[in-house]
């Protein structure tokens, strides 16, 4: 079973895993993207928050929930919040857990951000395992592409009702 928690130092050291070449070109991995995180709480920018993926209660993957403004070159809507930086343990890919964070991120979201109706996310035109994963969670593409740090990347957005 798949469970999201808010990321606590203890989660670190599992979440110490790397990605393939080609993953790596897709997706920041946990390390990086906490020094983001780090760098930005500097400025006072503190809307950032990092998740542990659990599986079976074990760490099996990291994301961030951003609310910061730079989600606001994927949407207008100020009520959104940008998912970033998704990746699982390769130790544990192959399972069905991306899949079922797409599915159980939307209660999260809810029960935590109440004033969020929105998901939003780029995923690179080249990583279409993923794009086919958001597309069967409920993940709309409308044709907006951005640039990003390996390439186009395709908008996707998701109403949360």
């Amino acid at each position: 079973m798949v469970d999201l928690q808010f990321f606590k130092t203890k989660d670190l050291s599992e979440l110490n895993y790397e990605l393939d070449e080609i993953q790596a070109q897709f997706s920041a991995l946990p390390n990086q993207a906490l020094e983001r995180i780090e760098a930005r709480n500097q400025n006072d920018d503190f809307f950032a928050y990092p998740i542990t993926i659990f599986f079976d209660e074990k760490v099996a993957g990291f994301c961030v929930l951003d609310f910061g403004n730079d989600k606001l070159e994927l949407t207008d809507n100020h009520n959104s919040v940008l998912l970033r930086s998704l990746s699982i343990n390769p130790k544990f890919q192959g399972k069905g857990i991306g899949k079922s964070v797409m599915i159980v991120l939307d209660d999260f979201i809810k029960e935590h951000f109440k004033d969020c109706d929105e998901i939003v996310l780029s995923v690179n035109e080249r990583n279409d395992f993923a794009f086919q994963i958001y597309i069967k969670a409920g993940y709309v593409y409308a044709g907006k592409k951005i640039d990003g740090r390996s390439g186009p990347q395709f908008v996707m957005s998701k109403i949360l009702d």
